[in-house]
């Protein structure tokens, strides 16, 4: 279980923070000198050099997306025109593209955080750049709707790259892309001119993870415990129906990989934060009447991000730093490592600081709307958040070898197909980083520090 440090304040972690940042700048200069475009996308370091991994271009938009962030956090323009202009010539082609469920990765964190630095007046640009960047969030938006699964009940799902009988934990953040094109009025269009209301496939999309993906400790099966995260659910596209879980990138079904736990963790979180200043007025003309009920909805995001929030703590190691997977077979030979801080030199089972860090900014946002509910575990989840946090921003997580790609080291992708680098010497998986490792340990970074000076960080905010 986390041993949460109740001293922690954000201005307590500004001295990690700017070794962080300054650790940034180099990382990303070192990559984008000596990184070919017309590989592909980076994914995972071997030996300490960012290389591709087919399966699909999801991490490209993390690339460009650290030079933006960057710049955010430093003022420095040298990563502000780096950032915009591999956006600009490179990221284009994902805004339609149809394959793929990672639209809210790949769209927000570069042409979302372009627009959201020039709506916060943080960057100066002309009218048709705006416009340009809102119509990127609105296509991608509509696009990624598009890649959808109807269930009975008026509910459904982006499907994922499996195919529409598959429902991923992961896809939750891309109801970023459809919740910021419909507050920019967007619709999705289909035969006949039929209008698909953007909110509400957002929200239909976030039911149903939430019914088929996290549980809540009321015997949905014999392994159904308060928190745990499926990081899969099929159906069957013949009448719509449940079949089971499943998981790709996790040990089992019936296990939590942690990271698919941390996607809904900040998932839910960032959605509580956004669609609580969305007037009820949006939610009442929905479709669906389960949404007719703004407090319904938002406490409907309350109760997974709690859930999550709980299992991920009380599961977790000391430190904060999660194994890859709550159930992986090699954990029995650690003993009681729950007890201890995590260890990603051991000889059994990996850690994944990517999980890591994608769950203390989860903690962190839902500390910070709890509080504005003024509920009591607030103050816990984000002392939680910055634990974690604080130990991801030092050795040996905190990447400080200036000839490695990595800023984030000991992040985990596939582990049941063998996809991460073993180096010589090890038995597991450990010393290499990923492209959403870093992207995410940059947001959690930009979040503290911001909270630390006064202020505070959204991918968007209703009204812009």
């Amino acid at each position: 279980m986390i041993n949460v440090n109740t001293d922690l304040s954000p201005g307590a972690l500004l001295p990690k923070l700017d070794q962080f940042f300054s650790m940034a700048g180099d990382k990303i200069r070192l990559l984008d000198g000596e990184w070919n475009s017309a590989q592909g996308s980076p994914v995972v370091t071997i030996n300490g050099k960012y290389a591709t991994r087919g399966w699909t271009e999801w991490t490209q938009g993390f690339q460009f997306g650290c030079a933006l962030l960057q710049f955010d956090a430093t003022g420095d323009e040298e990563f502000l025109d780096l950032g915009r202009q591999r956006t600009l010539d490179l990221m284009p082609p994902h805004l339609t593209h149809m394959g793929v469920h990672d639209h809210g990765f790949n769209t927000v964190s570069t042409f979302g955080n372009l627009l959201r630095l020039i709506n916060e007046g943080r960057i100066d640009a002309q009218e048709w750049e705006k416009r340009y960047l809102e119509l990127a969030i609105k296509v991608s938006g509509a696009v990624q709707a598009s890649r959808w699964t109807g269930l009975p009940d008026d509910l459904g799902f982006v499907y994922s790259f499996n195919g529409p009988h598959s429902l991923f934990s992961d896809t939750i953040r891309s109801m970023r892309s459809l919740v910021w094109s419909h507050a920019l009025g967007h619709v999705l269009k289909g035969e006949h001119d039929a209008v698909n209301n953007l909110l509400g496939r957002a929200l239909e999309h976030a039911e149903t993870t939430s019914r088929f993906n996290v549980y809540f400790g009321n015997g949905r099966d014999s392994y159904d415990e308060y928190g745990r995260v499926a990081h899969e659910s099929i159906f069957n596209l013949n009448d719509g129906s449940y079949r089971c879980p499943s998981s790709q990138q996790g040990y089992s079904a019936f296990t939590t990989w942690t990271r698919g736990q941390a996607w809904i963790l900040c998932g839910y979180s960032e959605q509580l934060e956004f669609l609580g200043a969305v007037p009820a007025s949006e939610f009442e003309g929905l479709k669906n009447p389960l949404f007719h009920d703004k407090a319904a909805v938002l406490n409907r995001l309350k109760e997974v991000a709690t859930a999550t929030a709980e299992h991920y703590i009380r599961e977790t190691p000391v430190d904060g730093i999660p194994y890859w997977d709550t159930g992986a077979p090699g954990l029995a030979g650690l003993g009681d490592y729950r007890d201890r801080p995590a260890e990603p030199h051991n000889a059994h089972e990996p850690v994944d600081s990517s999980a890591a860090a994608i769950s203390a900014q989860g903690l962190i946002r839902l500390g910070v709307v709890l509080k504005a509910m003024n509920e009591p575990d607030a103050d816990r989840y984000l002392k939680a958040g910055l634990t974690v946090a604080s130990r991801l921003f030092e050795e040996p997580y905190l990447s400080t070898d200036p000839n490695h790609h990595g800023l984030l080291l000991h992040s985990v992708y596939h582990r049941p197909g063998g996809w991460d680098h073993i180096p010589d010497g090890q038995s597991i998986p450990c010393g290499e980083s990923s492209m959403w490792g870093d992207y995410h340990a940059m947001e959690l970074a930009l979040l503290i520090k911001r909270m630390a000076n006064g202020g505070y960080y959204q991918f968007a905010r209703w009204g812009n």
